[in-house]
């Protein structure tokens, strides 16, 4: 597919788009015939990607979310139709290995313009504990210069390990320069756009990194326990510890082995709190806390916003800030 120097321009009805299941962030989409506003179209996966598109398209991106608002990701189906769809977007912005479905798709489509996440960062492993180490450990302090991300460009990336980069400010500042670079591929008319939007995206994740730094400077503890491990790359970045009841995979259940695990952590790291999440049953966080009489609060792994037009990435990354500080001492 030869996209050229001018986006496709695709008739598309609001009808046709509700069948589809593609919920787009831009107010344009609201209207029929949104494909005849000329702009870049962009699939994205889910909502941390969704949010990179947007924020560097800036006016010139109608943008579809294939996860609707509130949905967990991690078990999106996609039907014929949306598959075939994607195959009319200009790019595609998703992370492989999330969603298996997704994953499929794309190759299917036969897009040329790529937006893959982890081929902009690293990917590491991690389990239900994660020990992070003071000053950021030198896991991911390294800098990717601009041949080394069009080395990455098309290639097959290995994406055995955590997928959750978005929760680590500078990992998701990599993705956004990468993404920043398709959509100047995809759109050359407007790059210097792009390339200013993702600038100032950058910055500001830069800003949230000093402030997770300076927020969790003085903290009592270190050890947090949440239901989803989720939060590796967090706590690697700024010298935590995660302990999870459930792995990678929000769905999988617990062990009784791994419950009284979690029983013996808090009990000697002083733990205080038990996290769950906003888009997820609480339950076993509840149980967990009522057996040790502590308290439970919400620390979002940001797959999904249930309202995206009252909150976004970096409202709710505060909000998880708030409660860290909290539950770790630190205010």
């Amino acid at each position: 597919m030869n996209i050229g120097h001018r986006p496709r321009r695709l008739i598309r009805t609001s009808a046709a788009l509700s069948v589809l299941g593609l919920t787009s962030l831009t107010l344009a989409a609201c209207g029929s015939d949104s494909g005849d506003s000329g702009k870049v179209q962009v699939a994205a996966s889910f909502y941390p990607m969704a949010y990179l598109a947007q924020q560097i398209g800036g006016d010139h991106v109608e943008v579809s979310n294939l996860t609707k608002p509130g949905t967990e990701p991690h078990d999106l189906e996609l039907s014929p139709k949306q598959t075939g769809q994607l195959s009319e977007m200009d790019l595609i912005v998703y992370l492989k290995g999330l969603q298996p479905a997704v994953d499929e798709a794309v190759e299917q489509s036969g897009v040329e313009n790529l937006a893959e996440a982890s081929s902009f960062t690293t990917l590491e492993d991690h389990g239900t504990d994660v020990h992070g180490e003071e000053g950021h450990g030198g896991h991911g302090d390294h800098e990717h210069g601009e041949e080394g991300h069009d080395e990455h460009e098309g290639h097959d990336h290995d994406t055995a390990g955590d997928p959750h980069i978005w929760l680590d400010p500078v990992r998701y500042a990599e993705v956004a320069e990468g993404v920043g670079k398709q959509l100047q591929k995809a759109d050359p008319d407007h790059e210097d756009d792009y390339r200013k939007n993702t600038e100032d995206l950058v910055s500001r994740l830069k800003t949230l990194d000093g402030d997770f730094e300076d927020g969790l400077r003085d903290r009592k503890s270190d050890t947090f326990i949440t239901t989803h491990a989720a939060f590796g790359y967090l706590a690697e970045r700024y010298g935590l510890r995660q302990a999870a009841v459930a792995g990678i995979n929000p769905e999988s259940e617990p062990s009784g082995a791994r419950m009284k695990e979690l029983h013996k952590i808090a009990k000697k790291e002083d733990v205080d709190t038990v996290f769950f999440e906003n888009n997820a049953s609480d339950k076993t966080a509840r149980t967990l806390a009522d057996d040790l009489r502590l308290k439970t609060s919400v620390l979002s792994p940001l797959e999904s916003l249930k309202d995206p037009k009252k909150q976004d990435y970096f409202s709710v990354m505060h909000q998880n800030l708030t409660a860290l500080e909290t539950a770790l001492g630190a205010q």
